[in-house]
Parts: structure tokens; C-alpha cells; sequence
């Protein structure tokens, strides 16, 4: 089993809602790991492509680059922005990117130095 490893910065703010009160305003240096998995390299000897990795995770990481999270679809004030959710929707979207035989094993998503989650799809 081969495993690639990408990572990706960005910085947001957001408010979670916890036991129904909304936080405070306040930003993050947000960083993100996604760990790719496979059998089979290719005829390159390759699992895949670093660059193509980190282009599409750049522009899912990309769109929330000095923003408000709360503001961006698929959050809006409807899925609270958390670490948590965060981390899933990395993967949903970079799922449908990957090739033949490679498996999303999962995305570490770090809010702040100590505080990390890593959501694991079911593959």
C-alpha cells in the first residue's frame, strides 16, 4: 500500500453555533493534510500526481482564502463551519477527483496549533 500526502493553507474566520450560541467573529491560519492511498502505481511509478493533488485541493482550499466561512456555500449560515465540517467537505469534494484505484484515507483539517480533526470517509 502506497500513501501521498498534500497540504494545503488557508485563512478564514468563522462563528460556530454551540449548544445554541453563536460565537464570536474570529479567524484561523487554517491548515489542511489529505492522505490518498493505492496498490498500484502507475506506468510513471507514480500513485498519482503531487501537482494535480494540490491543484484541485488549491481550489477547494482556495475559495475560502481570507473569507468568511459562515458567508460560503456549502456553510451560509445553514451547516455551522466547524473544524468537523470542514474537513468532510474537503473530502466530498475532492473524492470525485481522484483516479482509478487511489482512495481518499483521509483529511486533517488544524484550526489552531494543538487543535486538529480528521474526517475518514467510508470508502
Amino acid at each position: 500500500m502506497y500513501e501521498l500526502t498534500v497540504e494545503s493553507r488557508f485563512s478564514a474566520a468563522h462563528a460556530i453555533v454551540m449548544d445554541g450560541e453563536r460565537e464570536a467573529v474570529h479567524g484561523h491560519d487554517w491548515r489542511v493534510r489529505v492522505t490518498l492511498a493505492g496498490e498500484m502505481l502507475d506506468k510513471d511509478g507514480l500513485l498519482c500526481d503531487f501537482h494535480a493533488v494540490e491543484r484541485e485541493l488549491g481550489a477547494i482550499t482556495g475559495r475560502f482564502h481570507n473569507r468568511h466561512l459562515n458567508e460560503l456555500t456549502p456553510f451560509s449560515d445553514t451547516v455551522n463551519p466547524t473544524a468537523e465540517l470542514v474537513a468532510k467537505y474537503i473530502a466530498d469534494s475532492l473524492i470525485g477527483t481522484l483516479g482509478s484505484g487511489v482512495t481518499l484515507q483521509g483529511v486533517r483539517v488544524t484550526e489552531a496549533p494543538g487543535c486538529a480533526v480528521t474526517y475518514r470517509p467510508s470508502n
